[in-house]
């Protein structure tokens, strides 16, 4: 019994670690399937985020550095500050505080989350603390969705399926509909 549940933790972790695609949903259902609690699962991924800290703070920290030595990378770094801080005013109004923060590592990841941060001068944990809580955020609203989507069509593959196409067209759809709505003005429009 112990080493099947030491097994089913590791494939779990191991999904959870995948940085892009169905890690979320697919680490979520078999974890359901093995019997695996909430708790576990949802520490499972919180490791799994502690790990790509460790692991990405030093290619962003390099990154960095030789953004300021190499001109080019530097225009890109002033550019990526720049966008960062236009996105994030209509979550907080005055720049790229935790709440925008947060919002940056849920609607995108932690590691854009993390580099938006390190753009606002936020240091290692400041900055890892807000993308880690969007992305459990987010890890959330996908491990919620998932579950219930399994529960409704009684096929992970459906249910996995129909997450990963919602991961990707929804944000699409609000990208597309939001300037067709009539009254809601542009964040530059309304600050005037």
């Amino acid at each position: 019994m112990l080493a099947q549940s030491q097994t089913t933790i590791l494939s779990v972790f191991k999904l959870f670690l995948l940085p892009v695609g169905g890690g979320i949903p697919a680490g979520v259902l078999l974890a359901h399937q093995k019997g695996l609690a909430w708790p576990v699962t949802t520490a499972l991924y919180l490791v799994s985020d502690l790990i790509l800290a460790l692991v990405f703070e030093p290619i962003l920290r390099l990154l960095a550095a030789v953004a300021r030595k190499v001109p080019f990378l530097a225009r890109l770094a002033a550019a990526s500050k720049a966008l960062s801080e236009r996105s994030t005013r209509h979550f907080s109004g005055t720049g790229a505080g935790p709440v925008a923060l947060i919002m940056i590592a849920f609607g995108v990841d932690p590691m854009t989350g993390r580099t938006s941060a390190l753009a606002a001068g936020y240091g290692f944990c400041a900055g890892w603390a807000v993308a880690i809580a969007g992305d459990m955020l987010y890890f959330a609203v996908i491990a919620l969705t998932t579950l219930r989507l399994s529960a409704y069509f009684h096929n992970p593959d459906t249910a996995m399926l129909i997450v990963l196409a919602g991961m990707f067209l929804i944000p699409m759809g609000v990208r597309y509909f939001r300037p067709r709505f009539p009254g809601v003005a542009p964040v530059e429009e309304q600050a005037n």
